[in-house]
């Protein structure tokens, strides 16, 4: 991580701050560093070291997001991530040690909205911040688009609802935005610096985070997520929302081990899907 000799003294709670954000890392020199970043960008910060002290914070004092690290003493991030999300919808930035995917896909199956791996810039840990609860601020009864449908989705971006064939669907806030942006454009392809910046709101990062989510909304909404025929690779460019996926079935392949969504995250640093 990214630090100077400024960066450990955090800076006084602000009088109107932008948010509350619960911070939730054992590592001291990283709290401070966090916390002291947070302070300065305007957001009120509290702090636990492990997963008993974060849910007991969590409990008296609702936070507007939670930056919970994956590694903790007594109950890992994983645990303390499911109990939050059993009280409610809250955003959950998670933060890593280890850039494993399996690890990142189950922080996202447990209701994680973003992850960062460390070593991290603490920067760019506020501009995901301020991206997260911007669009999760944006995503409630105001949000200005109706429903939208197709292909057998069904999306309600005022009550952040989905379903698929009638059944519905368990999507994080990335998800469902990541969703709602496909469905708003099917059949165009987009490549994952595009919806980096139309989905998350980011002109940087790294691209690997728009693959894990693709590949977990293929598990979500496709009959056979290994041979997808709703969320299309396209080749050298990107992904493409399919409505009629019979129509479609010549022009790309959906899936199998050429497929960026089924890549290690390692070899997903940046470019475009090959």
């Amino acid at each position: 991580m990214e630090t100077t000799p400024s960066d450990s003294c955090p800076a006084p709670v602000p009088q109107r701050a932008r948010g509350r954000v619960l911070v939730v890392e054992d590592d001291p020199t990283v709290a401070e560093v966090v916390v002291g970043y947070l302070h300065r960008a305007g957001y009120a910060v509290e702090q636990a070291d492990d997963g008993p002290a974060a849910l007991a914070r969590f409990a008296a004092h609702r936070p507007d997001l939670v930056v919970l690290d994956l590694m903790l003493p007594a109950m890992d991030g994983f645990e303390v991530c499911r109990r939050m999300r059993e009280h409610g919808p809250v955003p959950v930035i998670m933060l890593t040690a280890r850039g494993d995917e399996e690890d990142r896909i189950l922080g996202l199956e447990t209701g994680a909205d973003d992850y960062v791996t460390k070593p991290f810039s603490p920067r760019e840990l506020v501009l995901r911040v301020d991206s997260v609860l911007r669009r999760a601020r944006a995503a409630g009864p105001a949000a200005d688009a109706g429903p939208l449908s197709g292909g057998g989705l069904s999306l309600d971006p005022a009550s952040r609802q989905a379903s698929r064939d009638g059944r519905a669907l368990a999507l994080t806030l990335r998800e469902f935005d990541l969703l709602a942006f496909l469905l708003r454009h099917p059949g165009k392809a987009f490549g994952r610096e595009e919806l980096m910046r139309e989905v998350w709101g980011w002109d940087f990062g790294d691209l690997s985070t728009v693959t894990v989510h693709i590949r977990r909304l293929r598990g979500k909404v496709e009959d056979d997520p290994a041979r997808p025929r709703l969320i299309r690779t396209v080749w050298g460019v990107g992904y493409r929302l399919d409505l009629d996926a019979e129509s479609a079935g010549d022009r790309t392949s959906g899936g199998g081990t050429g497929d960026p969504a089924a890549l290690p995250a390692a070899s997903q640093s940046g470019g475009r899907p090959r």
